[in-house]
């Protein structure tokens, strides 16, 4: 099992997941961070750190955000792949979401 960012991330990218995580495994990208699953150490530390409620465990993950599994296990086939299929879920789903101040 890894941890999984799902929508409530996109265009947000608070980085304080990033800061706490001890391996590293968490990258930013166009409109979203994702955790590389062949990194992430399940410890879980990023979680509680997300101010949007982004990160769940893999098997915990709302139904409505199963796309976010293909996002984040992209992570191995490149930035482009990742954008890609952030974008489309974005524009399929109408994603409007404004950055902290």
């Amino acid at each position: 099992m890894t941890y999984i960012i799902a929508e409530p991330c996109i265009d947000i990218k608070d980085r304080s997941c990033v800061d706490v995580c001890p391996v590293d495994c968490i990258h930013e990208f166009d409109r979203i961070l994702v955790i590389d699953p062949e990194e992430c150490i399940d410890c879980g530390a990023c979680e509680p750190e997300c101010p949007v409620e982004a990160i769940f465990p893999e098997d915990a993950l709302p139904d409505k955000w199963n796309a976010f599994v293909e996002i984040n296990y992209a992570y191995d086939k490149g930035a482009e792949v990742v954008n890609e299929l952030t974008q489309k879920y974005a524009d399929e789903n109408n994603v409007q979401n404004e950055p902290i101040a």
